[in-house]
């Protein structure tokens, strides 16, 4: 495609149809020349990733080689599972719905969180609910973690994460992801397929994932795509409405939860745009102009891009061995 002259939305069009046949191609000759599998495995949250994931599966292989796994646990979103079920239905896609809770459960998971939110709030118990938010770095300080509480009336409570407490919270949640995984590569085996990872460009290059999570996989069919151009994809190749006009969530926590309030500094319309003057050399001054941003605010987007890329380096980053092993 042509590059517009300027920072706006256009400079993200993309054929969509041509590029959904470009990917199920590359998927196809992974699977028979690198992967040398049968089919596909597809984690399926009801998000638009995951979905458009399973539909490029299907565009590839046909839904005979296609398995979807739901995997709901006693934090997740109803919504998720139902649109996870809409989208199985739609594919015509072998599908199974495995609860995680209890193996979560016996892993300490949930305790090990509440422990460490009752160090901030000790009276948080049974029915109240919580979210980490992410604080200050837009507004010209350095980015913080904020936790959000609910008690059982309602009443929103909210104070500067420690450290310690952070750690702690993100490391126990980081369970979800590790046992969903653990789940994909037993039907993976099981049938000899290759799992599917899901995060867009956004995600793999900023760093939203699980190392050995949902950031373990076979292949990663969308990581070159903006968030922008999954939305617009997943129209194109006609999916459900309620997928195509959901939000990005995390689906983590008890109290909703976007991704931009947890991770990124902005929305992930104006991220994709950010994201893309980054990589195609445009500074603050661009940014500003599209993203209706002071410069000094656009300064602070684009630190923290370069910021994010920095420590998702522990993330992407393959296991250190002293020498080589084995030939090129």
């Amino acid at each position: 495609m042509s590059t517009p002259t300027s920072l706006t939305p256009a400079v993200l069009d993309l054929d969509c149809l041509a590029e959904a046949d470009r990917v199920a191609a590359w998927m196809r000759e992974c699977l028979a020349r690198r992967l040398h599998r049968r089919g596909f495995v597809v984690a399926i949250s009801g998000g638009i990733d995951s979905s458009v994931c399973a539909a490029l599966a299907v565009r590839a292989v046909g839904p005979g080689k296609v398995f979807g796994l739901l995997m709901p646990e006693r934090d997740s979103s109803g919504f998720s599972t139902e649109r996870g079920l809409q989208l199985a239905r739609h594919l015509g896609i072998e599908h199974q719905v495995f609860d995680i809770a209890p193996a979560l459960q016996a892993l300490g998971c949930y305790a090990q969180r509440d422990e460490a939110i009752r160090r901030v709030f000790p009276a948080y118990a049974e029915g109240w609910r919580n979210k980490i938010v992410i604080a200050g770095g837009l507004d010209g300080g350095i980015n913080y973690f904020k936790l959000v509480v609910a008690d059982p009336a309602g009443i929103l409570h909210e104070a500067r994460l420690p450290v310690r407490e952070f750690l702690q919270i993100v490391a126990a949640t980081n369970f979800k992801q590790r046992v969903r995984k653990t789940m994909d590569y037993f039907h993976a085996d099981r049938l000899n397929y290759a799992v599917i990872g899901t995060p867009n460009r956004l995600e793999y290059d900023q760093g939203f994932f699980v190392k050995v999570g949902d950031g373990a996989a076979d292949l990663k069919p969308i990581a070159h795509l903006y968030k922008t151009q999954v939305y617009a994809m997943a129209r194109a190749l006609g999916l459900p409405e309620a997928i195509c006009s959901a939000l990005p969530t995390t689906d983590t926590y008890t109290l909703s939860q976007g991704q931009d309030e947890f991770y990124f500094a902005l929305p992930f319309v104006q991220m994709d745009l950010a994201l893309w003057a980054v990589n195609h050399g445009l500074g603050a001054a661009e940014i500003a102009a599209a993203l209706q941003l002071t410069t000094a605010q656009a300064q602070r987007v684009h630190d923290d891009i370069a910021a994010k890329r920095r420590a998702a380096a522990y993330l992407h980053a393959e296991p250190a061995i002293i020498e080589t092993v084995l030939p090129p």
